[in-house]
Formats: structure tokens, C-alpha cells, sequence
């Protein structure tokens, strides 16, 4: 589909939502569904950066999924170790910058360190920044940035009385712009703890669609969605009502 005459959201998030059922009701397991899911998300992301969409955050793995399943969590564990170089080398390809949000509490120095790695092998790409959410937790990120302040203010290198919703978000995981369209697959309706700062006057799109089935025609119809919508971020348009 043709974006050049369309409203573009400069920053996209997507809850990676539906692997599990996607892979039972084909009677596959919920780790060969996970696995398709990684696939998407390359295959996805790639599409989306080409449509002049700078900033893509998703939500891969959450601090409560560890919840689920010891084998569930050890697949998935082992899945992103497998796939951390796939992401260096598609980063390098198309040129995106990587960044990963998350707690490295209970992720192994392996994982921790090739992170930080793609993190730094990619920070000079600035047209197109991909944000990894990996053992992250909305709530989290915001008590973390709370400790940064707390230990910044201590030190005096900042004034508790400077402190406003601008330089705060400067101590989250990555001072990275307002979410402007929020996207969960699988047809869940809620944000699951997931960017709650960044979100806070996001455009919401709900789909039915499983993440491994949710292709370029489907971001198509979330685009097309968002173009209907009227921001207005707390106030009215003044213009449409008195027509």
C-alpha cells in the first residue's frame, strides 16, 4: 500500500500477542508458534521502517511472563540467545538502529552481553531506531527511573524542583518519543503492563489476528484505521464542533 499521502505515526508499538494459540489450534507446539512469531517480527519490521515509520517498539517477552511454564520460559530463553546474531545482521541490513528495554535481572551474561553489543554496533543508524522489549515491565521501567531521579538528586546533579514529565521521561530505559499508535494482536484488549508512560495518549488498535498471521496487509488496515482517528490529547477541536 501507497503511504506517501497518508497521516504516518511516528512511533509504532506492538504487544507480540497470540504465538501460543496460534501454533494449538494448527496442533503445533506453543514453542514452534513462538518461533514463527520471531520470523514475523523480522519479516514485519522490515515493512514497517519502509513505510518512513522511525520508531517500532515491541513487547517480547514481559517480567511476568516468567509465570508461565519452566519449559516455556527456557524455550523462549534460547530462542532470542539463537537469534541475537539474526538481529545484528538485519539491523546491519536495514540499517536500524537497536535498542533493547528491560530488567537483565534474571537474563544470562550471554544474553546480557550480546545485547549490549547489537546495542552498540548499531547506535550510529538514526533514520530508523527498533526498540526491544525483553523481560520488561511497564511498571518496572517507571520504578527504575524513579531510583535513577532519586540517586540523581542525591548526588545534586539534579534539583527535585526541576523535576517535570519532560526530564523524567529522560530516565526511562530509553528517552524515546511518545507512542502514537498501540498495536495487540490476538484481539486481548488491554496494554498488559506494557510502555505505560509512553502510551498514555496512544491511538489503540485491537485486531483479532494472531502476531505470526498479522502480515503487511494487516498493518495496512491498522495505518488505514489510524488516519480516521482525532488525536486531540486532552482538548477540543474547536473548528469540528462549531461547524
Amino acid at each position: 500500500m501507497d503511504y506517501s499521502n497518508l497521516k504516518v505515526p511516528n512511533h509504532v508499538a506492538i504487544i507480540v500477542d497470540g504465538n501460543g494459540r496460534w501454533a494449538t489450534e494448527r496442533g503445533m507446539s506453543r514453542s514452534e508458534g513462538h518461533n514463527e512469531g520471531f520470523l514475523n517480527v523480522k519479516k514485519l519490521s522490515a515493512y514497517i521502517f519502509s513505510k518512513n515509520i522511525k520508531y517500532l517498539s515491541a513487547y517480547l517477552f514481559s517480567t511476568e511472563n516468567f509465570k508461565r511454564s519452566k519449559q516455556e520460559v527456557s524455550f523462549l530463553m534460547n530462542l532470542l540467545v539463537g537469534k541475537l546474531k539474526e538481529i545484528l545482521e538485519f539491523c546491519h541490513e536495514e540499517k536500524i538502529k537497536a535498542v533493547f528495554s528491560g530488567r537483565e535481572e534474571n537474563l544470562s551474561p550471554k544474553v546480557i552481553k550480546a545485547m549490549r553489543e547489537i546495542e552498540e554496533e548499531t547506535k550510529d543508524y538514526q533514520n530508523h531506531i527498533f526498540n526491544i522489549c525483553f523481560n520488561y515491565g511497564g511498571h518496572a521501567e517507571i520504578v527504575d527511573a524513579t531510583k535513577k531521579i532519586i540517586k540523581d538528586v542525591q548526588a545534586g546533579n539534579l534539583d527535585i524542583d526541576d523535576l517535570n514529565e519532560d526530564n523524567f521521561s529522560k530516565y526511562l530505559y530509553h528517552d524515546l518519543p511518545p507512542v502514537d499508535l498501540m498495536i495487540r494482536t490476538s484481539g486481548e484488549q488491554r496494554l498488559s503492563n506494557f510502555m505505560l508512560w509512553q502510551n498514555s495518549y496512544a491511538e489503540f488498535y485491537f485486531p483479532k489476528t494472531y502476531f505470526p498471521d498479522f502480515d503487511e496487509k494487516e498493518f495496512d488496515k491498522a495505518i488505514l484505521e489510524y488516519t480516521k482517528r482525532d488525536r486531540r490529547f486532552g482538548g477540543i477541536d474547536y473548528e469540528k464542533k462549531n461547524n
